[in-house]
């Protein structure tokens, strides 16, 4: 019994263009060709089509179907790497459904990182773009940490004052603001001492942890939101000599045109401490 390709594919359940594709990939042997140039496919060729099938059907890539060899006499080593594969691509698959399943439960941006749906819901665009960063320049014990601490402190009046706070914020607003958050992240640095020392859980270098976390608050934020941050950093901390040096540099407050114009900035200006310590962490 011969066949044409059309019945050959048919027979397989499966189509031309898969036959023609797996003779360009050395899968299946070309049959031999009558005078009238016409292939004609034996029983040899219909096994080997059912098999590569029936090993695509289970999973098997074609790039490894040909390792398992034609006969498929002893395919039980490659199966079992190709079982491994198909179950590491389930856990990956499921992990992301739950992933789907908490950002559609809690409403929250898909581009949060892993594990932050519900933690992350009320946070500022600005805010989630730096988490986003922090996932990459930090450890996972750090960003667990972080989790934990958006999700056990709640968002407070200040904290919604200082997502809002306008670059041309005046001096007294400024300095409300940072009395009111200071307390709340002396705690959490006293609860994660790590924020000491953020270098000790960067990924990589501490130094470029530092510069990426220092530039991402630069663009993310105002000069207003970061100089609240780093006066209610140098509150927290005791750094009341810092602080009063701040208030010196700073220009009069009746010029306020130019007082903004020429402020240091607190962010560059910062220790370690000051910069990588999360903006979650007052709340």
């Amino acid at each position: 019994m011969a066949w044409s390709t059309r019945e050959l594919a048919g027979l397989a359940g499966t189509t031309v263009k898969a036959v023609r594709y797996y003779h360009q990939l050395g899968l299946l042997d070309e049959p031999e060709r009558l005078s009238n140039n016409y292939k004609q496919y034996e029983v040899r060729h219909l096994v080997r089509l059912l098999q590569i099938t029936r090993l695509t059907e289970l999973g098997v890539p074609l790039a490894q179907i040909e390792s398992l060899g034609s006969s498929v006499d002893d395919p039980q080593a490659a199966l079992r790497t190709i079982d491994a594969e198909l179950a590491a691509t389930i856990e990956r698959l499921q992990r992301i459904r739950r992933e789907l399943a908490a950002i559609l439960q809690h409403g929250t941006s898909a581009s949060l990182p892993e594990g932050f749906a519900e933690a992350g819901r009320d946070l500022s665009a600005a805010d989630q773009s730096l988490l986003l960063i922090w996932s990459r320049v930090f450890d996972a014990e750090a960003m667990g940490d972080l989790r934990q601490m958006l999700i056990d402190t709640p968002r407070t009046a200040a904290d919604i004052a200082l997502d809002e706070l306008p670059a041309d914020a005046d001096r007294a607003t400024r300095r409300r603001l940072s009395e009111e958050i200071a307390p709340g992240l002396a705690a959490m640095v006293e609860k994660y001492p790590w924020l000491n020392d953020p270098g000790s859980r960067a990924r990589g270098s501490a130094s470029s942890t530092q510069s990426t976390v220092v530039d991402s608050v630069g663009e993310l934020y105002n000069g207003a939101q970061r100089e609240v941050l780093y006066r209610a950093s140098l509150i927290s901390s005791g750094s009341l000599d810092a602080l009063a040096a701040l208030e010196a540099a700073l220009p009069p407050e009746d010029d306020a045109e130019e007082a903004r114009a020429s402020s240091p900035d607190p962010v560059t200006s910062a220790d370690s401490t000051s910069t990588a310590t999360p903006r979650g962490d007052d709340r």
